[in-house]
């Protein structure tokens, strides 16, 4: 009995350490970035590091009045919530007809579509848009990140719709409603979690994304990652308001995350349950 209470102690404690060790891996880095938004040019290229020093705020000040931070920070959040918003809105129909109508041969096209490297599009792209007037547009940058949160959310929610009863569609049928009427008033409502699975994640990527507005933005509608470049110059990196404006761009994404985070695990890993 004692030998048993000993090994399932040191299996405990082993399992904490190895916890502590994940944990210190992921936190250290963004810790590093946090810090470092508070300190001197001088502080932050310092070795040895200096865990101990004066916080300042120039660096945030620096972000937000002398770069415009707040037209970036608008810029990327309102092509995240377009792109997200118009994915869901043609994404969640093509799920649920793939789903139903088992269209296995338009599935996987689209699954072709989301396994392809973005940059392959990016020619297409700016040949299009360049021909249409359209690249520094808002319309250009939500078309782009459309083309990998759509099939994203396609896929999340087929498999999601897959899981739903087909006893609830027959119901709502006998009760007199269409195909239409029962995907909005029956099966809509109960696919919460696998939608705002969908949504965040595809939030989450326009946020983050690079590639695009890289090419496809200039100076009117330059998102948060790119605006970083405004700190990078020639002669030196001015690594506290590189540092300032990561704690911006990752800030959100955390909250957002932290948020709908039991949402988006039961979205990824559960559906309806069936009857």
């Amino acid at each position: 009995m004692f030998k048993k209470f000993v090994l399932n102690l040191i299996y405990k404690i082993i399992w904490y350490i190895l916890i502590f060790f994940v944990i210190v891996v992921f936190i250290f880095p963004l810790l590093w970035v946090l810090l470092s938004s508070f300190k001197t040019q001088a502080d932050i290229v310092r070795f040895p590091p200096s865990w101990i020093f004066k916080p300042i705020f120039d660096n945030y000040i620096r972000v937000f009045v002398e770069q415009n931070f707040f037209q970036y920070l608008w810029n990327s959040s309102l092509i995240a919530v377009l792109s997200t918003l118009f994915s869901l809105i043609i994404g969640l129909p093509g799920a649920y007809s793939i789903s139903k109508f088992k269209q296995t041969m338009f599935g996987l096209f689209i699954l072709v579509a989301r396994l392809l490297p973005g940059i392959s599009f990016l020619i297409p792209w700016f040949i299009l848009f360049s021909k249409l007037h359209l690249i520094d547009t808002y319309a250009a940058l939500v078309a782009s990140h459309m083309l990998i949160s759509l099939p994203l959310i396609v896929w999340i929610m087929v498999n999601y719709f897959d899981q739903i009863p087909s006893e609830l569609e027959e119901s709502a049928c006998v009760d007199g409603c269409s195909i239409q009427s029962a995907f909005l008033k029956i099966i809509l409502p109960i696919s919460g979690p696998g939608i705002l699975t969908g949504a965040t994640l595809s939030f989450l990527f326009s946020w983050n994304n690079f590639m695009f507005a890289m090419v496809l933005s200039s100076q009117r509608t330059k998102t948060l990652p790119i605006a970083i470049y405004n700190f990078v110059s020639y002669a030196e990196v001015n690594w506290g308001s590189v540092m300032a404006a990561a704690v911006i761009i990752i800030a959100p994404a955390i909250f957002l995350t932290m948020i709908f985070q039991k949402f988006v695990i039961r979205g990824l890993t559960m559906g309806a349950v069936k009857g």
